[in-house]
């Protein structure tokens, strides 16, 4: 396949008298001019020996560069980092867990720049570094194809599959005295068997899916776990299809439309995903310059049935939906249901329409159920407004069977209170646990709250208690558990204005979340109200702190695709 590099960003250290200092360093590397005179593919991985989620995308890069090479393209390899978040959970490490998102993003525009690389293959395996690599890609614009890294095997313990979730509720369990030092510690040794991300509909495998209904990934990439051998097979697939692309110059932004962001919102809320999902489509639609909010999400999620029976509210895990057909069928679910547009184009070149022709949806089976016998007959998370939340909030009602709640607040400033409160047992059924001064600003990073809401869970009392917070939800977390809430505690939202006792309601039926207080009260409290410094005076998180947005809009660090005045797929 020959491509005209005149049109592409590599002229500019391959071509021409002017990059023979370039080309120099080309020859240092053993590549020779026929490698040189090709397309420069930059194939981007979150590899680390961080934890499971990424230690298998090197292998992968490898039979991405294979097929890259097949097709006459020269791959250049390189990584970016990860925060992973089942390492950084329950304590300060999770303040870099979401900056890790944008920071991704960041240092692969500068990978692609900086070298002048024509096209992009991006694999990720951990929650922030899936949105961390579309982001760029459409950011970029360059062709681009996105490749997840797998699951991971399911583990066993008492004749159970488990997962990490169960480890951390276990926490819980033996505080309260209900599981033993022995069992905790087997539990541990058993529940992660091998490489890959977090088998249930969690962050990462909720993003998987995102890749594949968007129309960054090719269909069916997403389902297989890491140690399986096909994922190498679908990872050279995608360096061909990126080499196919540059011939096509079928670019991002080509693929990732309103309508496709519609699609992907439409398979968060149907698989029961997580409820960042609700903060990292909003954040890959800044990058293209779509308006595409929190409120966008939440009408999305309300008018879409849930369907796809996955932990943390279901049964399953990740393998057992691949092992049914994986995302296509829930997408041909809802394709048949009249919930998901055909006409949006996938990275094959062809709509997604054309690609689901040859899937069938299984009868036989009860991972996903068709959309005419759902398992609620609207979506798995649901957007939340009120005068607690002018800016919108989130909860994942995948699971709930009560879907109202209305309780006396218990407000702390930061999660390890709460954790140290419910670790102790001091507080009672009914009681709403106010976790603030956790926003994108006010942490800064917007923790998740995965150790506490576990731990509750551990203990018994996770259909007893709510919990609201201006931070975010693990995944993973289940229980009636309100994220996102904004304007957030560090800009004097009204979250920062409750106190111990507050009457709080929360109403996920008719999305409400409000506080018993009158308008006069609240500014009152206002007035008195002072903003408090964080610890982070210098550093990354203090320059995330200055740079990064609201919840509503995805949390972004930048102006985004609307302030543009060149793409650098077209220097």
């Amino acid at each position: 396949m020959a491509v005209d590099k005149s049109r592409l960003p590599s002229r500019y250290v391959s071509v021409g008298p002017a990059s023979a200092p370039h080309r120099s360093y080309y020859y240092a590397m053993g590549m020779t001019d026929e490698e040189i005179a090709q397309p420069f593919v930059g194939v981007a991985t979150c590899w680390n020996e961080a934890a499971p989620c990424n230690i298998a995308l090197s292998r992968q890069a490898q039979a991405v560069k294979l097929g890259v090479k097949s097709m006459k393209g020269t791959p250049r390899e390189f990584t970016t980092i990860t925060v992973t978040d089942g390492i950084a959970m329950g304590h300060q490490g999770m303040k870099s867990s979401l900056a890790s998102r944008d920071l991704i993003a960041d240092s692969v525009e500068l990978t692609m720049r900086g070298h002048c690389y024509d096209a992009l293959v991006g694999l990720a395996g951990c929650d922030k570094s899936l949105p961390g690599m579309m982001m760029a890609m459409v950011r970029l614009n360059v062709p681009s194809v996105f490749m997840y890294g797998g699951s991971i095997l399911p583990g066993r313990f008492k004749g159970k599959d488990v997962t990490v979730q169960d480890v951390f509720e276990a926490v819980g369990a033996h505080s309260a005295g209900n599981m033993s030092d022995e069992d905790l510690h087997l539990l541990e040794c058993v529940a992660c068997p091998s490489s890959g991300s977090c088998g249930g509909q969690f962050t990462a495998n909720t993003m998987a899916c995102v890749s594949e209904a968007i129309g960054l990934a090719l269909p069916g990439s997403a389902g297989a776990p890491a140690p399986y051998d096909s994922r190498d097979a679908y990872a050279e697939a995608s360096g061909e299809t990126v080499m196919r692309l540059i011939e096509k110059n079928l670019r991002p932004r080509d693929i990732v439309t309103k309508k496709a962001l519609i699609n992907a919102a439409r398979i968060v809320a149907a698989s029961g995903g997580s409820t960042n999902g609700a903060l990292h489509l909003p954040a890959i639609a800044h990058e293209c310059g779509i308006d595409f909010d929190l409120f966008d999400v939440a009408d999305i999620f309300k008018d879409t049935p849930y369907i796809a029976d996955l932990k943390p509210g279901g049964r399953y895990v990740a393998k057992d939906m691949f092992e049914i057909g994986g995302v296509p069928v829930l997408m041909k679910a809802l394709l048949e249901g009249g919930y998901f547009d055909g006409s949006c184009l996938s990275v094959t070149g062809r709509t997604l329409g054309e690609e689901l022709e040859r899937v069938k949806f299984p009868t036989d089976q009860d991972v996903i159920r068709p959309v005419s016998k759902p398992i609620t007959k609207t979506g798995g998370v649901v957007g939340l407004k009120g005068n607690l939340a002018p800016d919108g909030a989130i909860v994942k009602v995948a699971g709930l069977e009560k879907l109202t709640f209305t309780g006396a607040a218990r407000v702390f400033d930061c999660e390890e209170d709460a954790f140290e409160c419910v670790e102790l047992r001091q507080y009672e059924a009914g009681d709403v646990f106010v976790i603030r001064y956790e926003g994108p600003k006010g942490g800064p990073g917007m923790r998740e709250m995965l150790a506490t809401t576990s731990a509750i869970y551990g203990q018994g009392m996770g259909d007893k208690v709510a919990l609201i917070t201006d931070g975010r939800f693990s995944g993973a977390t289940r229980g009636f558990c309100i994220g996102h809430i904004g304007p957030e505690a560090a800009v004097g939202g009204p979250i920062a204005l409750l106190k111990d006792g507050d009457k709080i309601t929360i109403d996920a039926v008719e999305g409400i979340l409000a506080v018993d207080l009158d308008d006069a009260e609240l500014e009152k409290r206002r007035k008195a109200w002072k903003p408090r410094e964080t610890d982070y005076r210098s550093g990354a998180l203090w320059k995330y702190a200055q740079t990064v947005g609201n919840a509503r809009n995805g949390a972004v660090t930048h102006p985004g695709g609307k302030a543009e005045s060149h793409v650098f797929a077209d220097i």
